[in-house]
């Protein structure tokens, strides 16, 4: 017989049921949707060399904070992430900080994607409006996550697995046409400050890789499993931008990626490199947009899966008595924070700015890369009795790397977006001050009690 303390803890848990290869396709599929639409924007800001540039240091900005965020979720292995890494080592307040920041990332970038899922199922049935498509698919994926982690992890891995196909396919066509002299075309258009100004769009490469660390208490083994999910995903991932982005701009030149016929901006271009090389009747041409398809949706119900994690640990520590921080009694799922985001997301929805929403998940994904990096220093030095079944190498190099790119990053953003970053710093602020006051009336609460 269970009695009910022990009920009551199994009922706090999430269920553990997450392979290697599950984290692959959760780190993959977080991200894959960044390589079929939004990076060629960065090619009107840096062109060819500077996003180029642009990408190099964010691969290396990735690489080095991936596997120092191995670390830390190999050795706090909770589903708040960044959130409960900085709360150990730096405190409640910064704790909380890193939270919303982590929120923001995690909640705002699905209501992007859903738009682009919007839009690529209008190409094939346009009687059909892109926002109720955007709105109808926050519906399905949102049941989908609480159904179960292992449903939602298997579906995850089908359609990851096809999206990784098209993109190689896509690449291996687009070589077949492939001419260096595309790659020096208007190389630098905007000179210097190009690079600084398509730093977003490299980002929008790899934006969500860190939500594996959120299914950390989903994991078997998770001091293995997270290493191995960690790492594959983000070597995939590295060369799938190397192969996407050369195949693509190789094609025909930045330009042709980036402008429409009408001279409009795309945030389509493996269409329009393709179009460019079998025209736009060829069954290929349609087999992307169907499987690209699968890419997006891929990347949302991915990152809808992390932030209703980060939500719910969020709830379960912030707001001790919340809802939020509760789970399901069947299904062992947060599913009270998958509604939240959820109505969160589709008001965003009817805010149409798609680009606002994911530079807004851009600014929470580098305050948590600083914060994440200070936490992981610090915790080395306040707590070195922790147990790390993984450290990683190259220490303290591979965190102060991680540190200094993600800082010039984020001023960076803050120069080319200075309503945008004010809105972000000024949410944060309003949020921590609501904070601080309840946490202040609560703490003075309990003192007139005893």
């Amino acid at each position: 017989m269970i009695n009910n303390s022990e009920k009551k803890i199994k009922q706090s848990q999430l269920k553990k049921s997450l392979s290697p290869i599950m984290l692959w396709g959760l780190g993959v599929g977080y991200v894959i949707s960044g390589m079929y639409f939004g990076w060629n924007l960065g090619l009107e800001k840096g062109g060819t060399l500077g996003l180029g540039i642009a990408t190099l240091f964010i691969i290396i900005l990735y690489i080095t904070f991936t596997f120092s965020y191995a670390e830390l979720a190999s050795a706090i292995p909770k589903a708040g992430g960044g959130f409960d890494y900085a709360n150990k080592a730096l405190g409640k307040d910064w704790g909380f900080i890193a939270g919303m920041a982590q929120n923001i990332e995690f909640i705002f970038a699905p209501p992007a994607i859903a738009f682009a899922i919007g839009a690529y199922f209008n190409l094939f049935f346009p009687q059909l409006p892109i926002l109720y498509i955007a709105i109808f698919s926050y519906f399905v994926f949102t049941m989908l996550n609480i159904w179960g982690v292992k449903a939602a992890a298997t579906f995850e891995l089908i359609i990851t697995i096809f999206a990784v196909f098209e993109l190689l396919l896509f690449s291996g066509i687009g070589f077949t046409h492939f001419e260096f002299k595309n790659l020096q075309l208007h190389a630098l258009p905007n000179g210097i400050s190009g690079i600084f100004a398509a730093l977003p769009f490299a980002i929008w490469f790899f934006l969500g890789i860190e939500g594996v660390a959120n299914v950390a208490e989903e994991t078997i083994r998770p001091q293995r499993t997270i290493l191995i999910g960690f790492g594959s995903a983000i070597l995939t991932l590295i060369l799938l931008c190397l192969f996407t982005f050369t195949s693509a701009v190789g094609v025909a030149g930045w330009e042709a990626i980036v402008y429409k016929a009408d001279g409009t901006s795309s945030d389509s271009p493996l269409p329009l490199a393709l179009a460019r090389i079998v025209g736009n009747n060829n069954y290929l041409y349609h087999l992307l947009i169907t499987i690209g398809l699968l890419g997006l949706i891929a990347s949302f119900h991915g990152l809808m899966l992390a932030a209703g994690r980060s939500t719910y640990e969020f709830g379960k520590v912030i707001f001790k008595d919340s809802v939020i921080g509760k789970i399901h009694p069947k299904y062992n799922t947060p599913s009270y924070a998958l509604l939240l985001n959820m109505g969160i997301g589709i008001v965003a929805l009817f805010s149409g700015k798609t680009n606002e929403i994911i530079t807004m998940a851009v600014f929470g994904a580098l305050s948590l890369y600083i914060i994440s990096m200070v936490s992981m220093i610090q915790l080395r030095r306040k707590a070195p009795e922790l147990d790390r079944p993984f450290k990683v190498p190259f220490y303290p190099i591979f965190p102060i790397v991680a540190l200094i790119i993600s800082i010039v990053s984020f001023i960076s953003m803050i120069i080319f977006n200075i309503t945008l970053s004010a809105l972000f710093l000024c949410t944060m602020l309003f949020c921590f001050v609501i904070y601080k006051y309840f946490t202040r009336k609560k703490n003075k609460k309990s003192t007139t009690l005893v």
